[in-house]
C-alpha cells in the first residue's frame, strides 16, 4: 500500500504544508534555548494545537516536532536518551490530530541536521550520522509517521546519510536543503547540485526542495533552479515568511499573510507542487496562501523581475549556479 502522501500526490496538482515550528511554539511560551521536542511529552496539548492549527488552516500535511530530535542535538538538554521516545510521542500526537481531520492529512517526521560538520572537515563520521538519524527515524516510524522529512541539511554529505537512515527504517521520505548564502548551503552546495544529488541515491526521495533560507524571493529563484536542472520529482518550497528583525527582545518575520499568498502562488508557478511556510509562517499565514492557490489560476512560470517585484529583492545577485565564486558566511540556525 502506498503512502499517504504519495496517494495526495496523485491526486492533486498541488498540496500545502505546514508553516513553522519554532515561531508558533515561541507564541506559546517556549523560551529561548529550551528544547521544543521535550514539550511531545512536558506540553502536550501544546503540540496538539500547534498541529490542529495547521490542519485547521487547510494544510494536507505537517511536520512533527522533532526538528532538533536527534542525539547529538538533545544532548545538548541531557535527553540523547531519550530519542526514541520524544521522536515517537511527537508522531503519536500528530497521527492523533490527522486521524481526526476528516480527510487525508501525511504526517511528515521532522528530521533536522545534527549540528555537527561531518567528516573529513568535521568529526561525524559518515556510519554515526546514519545511526543518530536511524535512531530518530525508528521513533518517528513507531508512533505512526507517514514519511520522514529531513530538513534544513546543509551538507550533501549529511543528506546522504540521512536518506541511508530512511532506508534503513523502511520508511519513505521527503528531502530540503536551506540554500541562505548567495544561493548556496552553508557548506557551498547548489541548487543543480541538489537536483543531481538525489537522483543518485539509491532510494531517493518522494520529493526535495529548499526550506528556511532568507526571504522568499531567494528561495524561489532556488526553486527555477530545480526545475532547470530538468527534474521530474515534485519539488518542495517552504520559505520564511518574510526577513528576521529584533524588536523588542524578539526576532520578528515582517512577511504579511498577503506576502505569503503572492508567495505560495509563485512557488507553484515556479514549479513547486508542495508548498508551505518556514520561519514566521502562522496559521494566520496559511490561510491566506491556501485561498491563494485555491482561487487564483495556474500561470506561467514567473521571471526573477516579477518574483523580486511582488517579494522583495533577493540578499544576493546570484544563485550560486554560476562560475563566481560564492560568497561563504556561517550563521547558526534553527528552523521556524
Amino acid at each position: 500500500m502506498t503512502d499517504a502522501l504519495t496517494r495526495l500526490l496523485a491526486s492533486n496538482d498541488w498540496l500545502m504544508a505546514d508553516g513553522a515550528t519554532g515561531t508558533n511554539l515561541f507564541n506559546m511560551g517556549l523560551e529561548s534555548g529550551e528544547a521544543p521536542e521535550l514539550w511531545n511529552t512536558d506540553r502536550p496539548d501544546s503540540i496538539r494545537a500547534l498541529y490542529k492549527g495547521s490542519v485547521d488552516a487547510g494544510s494536507d500535511l505537517f511536520l512533527t516536532n522533532s526538528f532538533g530530535g536527534n542525539a547529538s542535538r538533545l544532548k545538548l538538554h541531557n535527553a540523547e536518551g531519550r530519542v526514541h521516545e520524544l521522536n515517537r510521542v511527537a508522531a503519536e500526537l500528530g497521527r492523533e490530530i490527522a486521524d481526526k481531520a476528516g480527510r487525508t492529512v501525511a504526517v511528515a517526521g521532522s528530521m533536522g541536521p545534527t549540528g555537527e560538520i561531518m567528516a573529513p572537515m568535521g568529526a561525524l563520521t559518515h556510519e554515526l550520522a546514519v545511526e543518530m538519524f536511524h535512531e530518530q527515524a525508528e521513533g518517528l516510524k513507531a508512533g505512526g509517521a507517514d514519511v520522514l522529512w529531513v530538513e534544513t541539511i546543509s551538507a550533501p554529505e549529511e543528506f546522504k546519510a540521512a536518506a541511508e537512515a530512511c532506508a534503513l527504517a523502511g520508511m519513505p521520505w521527503c528531502g530540503t536543503m536551506s540554500f541562505d548564502t548567495a544561493g548556496r548551503t552553508m557548506m557551498g552546495f547548489t541548487s543543480a547540485q541538489l537536483a543531481a544529488l538525489v537522483e543518485k541515491l539509491p532510494n531517493p526521495p518522494i520529493a526535495f526542495g529548499a526550506n528556511c533560507g532568507v526571504g522568499a524571493s531567494d528561495l524561489l529563484r532556488t526553486i527555477l533552479g530545480f526545475a532547470a536542472a530538468g527534474t521530474e520529482r515534485p519539488l518542495i518550497a517552504k520559505g520564511n515568511a518574510g526577513i528576521p528583525k529584533y524588536h523588542e527582545g524578539h526576532i520578528h518575520y515582517d512577511g504579511t499573510p498577503e506576502l505569503m499568498a503572492e508567495y505560495a502562488v509563485l512557488a507553484r508557478d515556479s514549479g513547486a507542487t508542495i508548498i508551505g511556510g518556514c520561519c514566521g509562517t502562522t496559521p494566520d499565514h496559511l490561510r491566506s496562501m491556501r485561498e491563494a492557490l485555491e482561487t487564483r489560476p495556474r500561470g506561467p512560470r514567473p521571471s526573477l523581475d516579477e518574483i523580486t517585484g511582488k517579494l522583495g529583492g533577493f540578499s544576493s545577485p546570484s544563485d550560486g549556479t554560476g562560475d563566481e565564486a560564492p560568497t561563504r558566511e556561517r550563521r547558526g540556525r534553527r528552523r521556524g
